[in-house]
């Protein structure tokens, strides 16, 4: 006889629990990830390759179960793998849109709530080569501990010699990385700010607690509980629907926006940023919605755990409130905007502040619950994530991983993401949307190259003194300035 349900069960952390129980038929809680190999990848090596490695991670073999009272995670004796790793098929000479209409559909379906929260998807014969279509939900895991799961099926050569190497964190350590830089306060902070959110999650009732300590934390939440609520633009008006839209652009060479970082003194993740600003300005200008002196805010990832244990699954990380200047016509003004913004996150404890209000969350009734949710997402009109990759190609199952994307979920009435990832020396750039309110997410997503090259062309325009010696340089930047008069 098998052990009693009740001995195969084991507390579920409140952090997970809220990222569970944040599902909604018009925001589903997973996080949706695409990889395109260079040549053709069978079903029978991905379903032994997961059920070697993938399944190796314990919870991946539990699924959640919410009482209402409490949530716990409950083994599965043997997860189906005919169920969680199946074919899929395309019409033989199918396109990217049609690639992405795929996506959009799986990202817009349910997971299976009596099994373990997560599939996979492989289309086998697709332009030469193969992909592979990722659903995990988020209570497993939050989305940088996600892209460190998959890369971990993966290894450094086709023949596995170099697999080893995978077994460090892959996240770069330089001062510059993305991460160092949204962490960059002494650590003694950052270690004061998480006892708080530690103190935070034994004892719900947040506003006392905030008033008797009178530390910064309680002032980050003053601010973050003061911020007016994101403009009405066509990326917040309207009900949410059930139907999701994913789109993203053709890679870019990363070393080409590093160079532009170095000319224009800030961080490749500053420029990355202000161009997702300014493709959002272009679409809304396109679609007439007035978008002078407006700004938008979008909720940003911020992780919380120690790189050396990024492979560690759950929920360690807090969010920030990043503003993106959609209103600022001027590309350059722009990036000094965000670039600003960042600058006053790094001195911020919302990150600290956000990872105990979630904790705290899972443990509310489910009427505060929604209520702390409709108050923080009413705050934004996006979810932005931008994570830095592998430098080298990977291989899966002997096939080379050729292009990398993924999408966090949003929350609450939040009704869109930007996913910007680097990857063996490019960057990635992607969007998912509500459909109801984002029609068409590749005219944003297309928007994104655009927004690089236009930058890039102001700053070398800058360098000449203001004089522009190549007419291909000054046709370029007459027709993106010209289309439409800013």
């Amino acid at each position: 006889m098998g052990k009693p349900a009740s001995d195969q069960r084991e507390p579920m952390a409140k952090v997970d629990t809220a990222w569970l129980r944040m599902e909604s038929p018009t925001n589903l809680m997973m996080i949706t990830g695409v990889l395109t190999f260079a040549a053709p990848l069978d079903l029978k090596s991905l379903r032994e390759l997961i059920a070697s490695r993938f399944l190796a991670y314990r919870r991946f073999g539990q699924k959640p179960v919410d009482t209402g009272a409490a949530a716990f995670w409950e083994t599965v004796p043997k997860p189906d793998l005919r169920w969680h790793v199946r074919a899929a098929k395309l019409p033989r000479k199918a396109d990217k849109l049609a690639l992405e209409k795929f996506v959009s559909e799986l990202a817009s379906t349910p997971l299976d709530q009596a099994r373990p929260l997560w599939q996979f998807h492989l289309i086998e014969n697709y332009q030469g080569g193969s992909v592979l279509v990722a659903r995990i939900h988020h209570c497993y895991a939050d989305g940088l501990a996600l892209v460190q799961v998959m890369l971990s099926l993966t290894d450094a050569a086709a023949d596995a010699a170099a697999r080893a190497e995978l077994k460090k964190p892959w996240l770069p350590r330089e001062r510059g990385g993305v991460i160092a830089r949204l962490l960059a306060p002494a650590r003694t902070g950052i270690s004061k700010a998480l006892a708080q959110g530690s103190a935070l999650m034994r004892n719900p009732v947040l506003a006392a607690t905030m008033a008797r300590e009178g530390s910064e934390i309680a002032r980050e939440l003053a601010i973050a509980l003061n911020l007016a609520d994101d403009p009405p633009t066509a990326f917040k008006n309207g009900a949410l629907g059930a139907r999701k839209r994913c789109a993203w652009a053709e890679p870019l060479p990363l070393a080409d926006v590093k160079a532009l970082s170095r000319l224009l003194r800030c961080t490749v993740n500053d420029i990355l940023l202000a161009c997702a600003a300014g493709a959002l300005r272009g679409y809304l200008r396109d679609l007439g919605e007035p978008v002078d002196g407006v700004t938008l805010r979008a909720t940003v990832p911020v992780n919380l755990r120690p790189l050396e244990h990024a492979r560690q699954l759950g929920n360690h990380f807090g969010l920030v409130f990043l503003d993106l200047p959609v209103g600022e016509a001027n590309p350059l003004r722009r990036l000094e905007r965000v670039a600003a913004s960042m600058r006053e996150l790094k001195r911020s404890k919302q990150a600290a502040l956000t990872f105990g209000l979630l904790a705290a969350v899972g443990m509310a009734p489910a009427a505060l619950q929604h209520l702390a949710l409709d108050l923080f997402s009413r705050k934004a009109s996006t979810v932005a994530t931008n994570v830095p990759g592998p430098k080298k190609p990977l291989y899966l199952a002997g096939v080379e991983v050729k292009e990398l994307m993924f999408w966090v979920p949003q929350n609450g009435s939040i009704g869109m993401g930007v996913s910007i990832l680097s990857y063996n020396g490019r960057v990635h750039f992607g969007l998912i949307a509500d459909q109801r309110r984002v029609a068409d997410p590749d005219a944003i997503a297309q928007r994104f190259a655009d927004e690089v090259e236009k930058l890039t062309l102001l700053t070398l325009m800058e360098d000449w003194g203001g004089t522009i010696a190549a007419g291909d340089a000054a046709a370029t930047l007459m027709r993106y300035c010209g289309r439409r008069p800013e």
